[in-house]
């Protein structure tokens, strides 16, 4: 069988093409470490080779900020004042001395700065929407309701976010575009043993099970933590390991899982990790990744796993039907019913094989599919 770790990248030669020397400047809200700051700094990183002549401005510092100072893409910090104006007018000076024909915002605020600062110099403006609009404030909404019709393009990272902001705040189609998220899939070759089951004492035949994000309101870990405990009640030898921060805003989240399997006699066998820094290492080791999204708008850690050729389950949010191409690429079982995951989880154990084999296939689709090389070179169609 072919080793999953052996899944090659698609060649930048066939999926670049040749653009004008023109800039991009990214405007981003602050430099913390999240999904957008993480596709951004894949962008970034890449954006030389891929002949993306770039520029990152933003508002805000955070604990990704010496990762994009390094990037190989020049970063301007610009911090808004009281005095708007003076903000929006030195935004101006630097887009028109680095001569900017795209301005391409990262969250609605940053277009609306944008929009303000850019009349006469004719230079577009494209946002990218990340997420989507359930928990925004008044205000928020607002700007978001204002600028959407404002831009030359908005940009969502799947059809189905696509279609919810398109119908929601009668959008002209022409200018709704989906380009998907991109992964730099070097950074999952790591080459290093990982060494976590020696970390938590697992043996090496005990089937290793997993899941990656942080516990918040975007995911449904409790639904995961109901199927363990049916594989328990089964019999099953296994171990599951979560990857994910407790956050404090909706600290609930993560208490009711902990709570949930103390009470079901699970605390030997799931194992909270909090942050990690080793998520490539924790895929490769993993035999399966289990998935549950409450409203994801795209699943940059299921794509991740699958690209490892790992076996996925996930639940058939319509997001997640769209990017495994409705359950070629990975496992679907039904929202919220871990009945159901339970049921194709055990068909699984009857033949791993064959779901390795599939495994190892959809690895190679989105090395493709969702490479940072294609990310790019649908972005530089929409900006030229």
């Amino acid at each position: 069988m072919e080793d999953k770790k052996t899944i090659s990248s698609p060649s930048q030669s066939t999926l670049l093409g040749d653009k004008e020397e023109q800039t991009t400047a990214f405007l981003l809200g602050s430099l913390n470490r999240g999904g957008t700051e993480t596709l951004l700094l894949d962008v970034f990183r890449n954006a030389a080779r891929c002949g993306l002549n770039a520029l990152g401005i933003y508002r805000k510092t955070g604990l990704y900020e010496q990762e994009f100072q390094q990037s190989g893409t020049a970063m301007i910090q610009l911090k808004p004042s009281k005095n708007i104006l003076s903000y929006l007018w030195q935004l101006r000076k630097i887009l028109l001395t680095h001569q900017i024909s795209t301005v391409h915002a990262q969250q609605p605020l940053d277009a609306l700065y944008a929009w303000l600062a850019i009349p006469f110099t004719g230079i577009q403006l494209v946002l990218s929407l990340h997420g989507f609009d359930y928990t925004e404030s008044k205000v928020s909404k607002a700007i978001l309701t204002f600028i959407l019709k404002r831009t030359q393009t908005n940009i969502y990272v799947s059809d189905y976010q696509r279609q919810y902001y398109t119908e929601k705040y009668k959008l002209r189609e022409s200018k709704q575009l989906v380009v998907y998220n991109g992964l730099s899939f070097d950074k999952l070759q790591t080459n290093i043993e990982n060494n976590i089951r020696k970390e938590l004492g697992i043996n090496q035949n005990t089937l290793l099970l997993g899941s990656v994000g942080n516990f918040n309101q975007v995911r449904d870990q409790l639904s995961i933590c109901r199927f363990l405990a049916k594989l328990k009640s089964a019999g099953v030898e296994f171990h599951f390991v979560f990857a994910g921060k407790r956050i404090e805003g909706s600290a609930h989240l993560y208490d009711q899982c902990v709570d949930f399997c103390h009470n079901n006699q699970l605390d030997e066998q799931v194992h909270f990790l909090g942050v990690r820094n080793d998520i490539p290492q924790l895929l490769e080791a993993m035999d399966v990744f289990v998935y549950a999204s409450a409203h994801d708008t795209f699943g940059i850690a299921v794509v991740e796993a699958l690209a490892t050729a790992t076996p996925v389950f996930v639940n058939n949010w319509d997001v997640m039907t769209e990017i495994t191409e409705n359950g070629k690429l990975a496992t679907l079982y039904k929202t919220k019913d871990e009945a159901d995951l339970f049921q194709h989880f055990s068909l699984f154990l009857h033949n791993k094989q064959a779901y390795q084999q599939k495994a190892i296939e959809a690895a190679r689709i989105v090395r493709q599919k969702y490479s940072i090389e294609t990310h790019i070179k649908n972005l530089q169609d929409i900006y030229f």
